[in-house]
């Protein structure tokens, strides 16, 4: 690190520095989603399911498009995994009031108890992390995570803060 007039401070990080949080981000996501992938296998669901079913939690009744939006996958790739949703019970669908060509997403009973159990899988997990890291490492694993994605993913991430 060096010190320059002003207060900035610069980070100098070798290519083996790099590599080493590479590698611990690809680590991290495994662990990260072994425990939803172990739930997951008793429905015969992937990672895919998981994501829609956590943002429709997130956001009741957001519409197909804003799902795709958000999930950055086709047309096709999500009306697979929808359909599967839906048939299951896992997904109710209901067609648009303003505009009927609009289908906007709700989780049943069924699809909620799912979405709490995958949920309180990942936050057992973040909230034994963030407390042995502490505060100031949450803060700066935040901050890092943010200056990953790309701009308009940062967007679309601190549009989600506020719902």
């Amino acid at each position: 690190m060096v010190d320059r007039p002003g207060g900035e401070t610069l980070l100098f990080l070798t290519d083996d520095q790099l590599r080493r949080g590479i590698e611990a981000m690809f680590f991290a996501y495994r662990g990260f989603t072994a425990d939803p992938d172990r739930i997951l296998e008793n429905y015969a669901y992937g990672r895919a399911h998981h994501r829609a079913v956590h943002f429709i939690n997130r956001s009741p009744g957001t519409t197909v498009n804003n799902l795709l939006d958000i999930l950055g996958v086709t047309k096709q790739s999500l009306n697979r995994v929808l359909r599967t949703l839906i048939e299951d019970g896992l997904v109710e669908s209901k067609v648009g009031t303003k505009d009927r060509r609009e289908r906007h997403l709700f989780l049943t009973d069924e699809g909620r108890e799912l979405e709490r159990q995958l949920s309180e899988a990942q936050r057992s997990r973040m909230r034994a992390a963030y407390r042995d890291a502490g505060p100031e490492a949450v803060a700066g694993f935040r901050q890092v995570l943010e200056q990953i994605m790309d701009p308009e993913m940062r967007r679309r991430f601190n549009t989600l803060k506020d719902m």
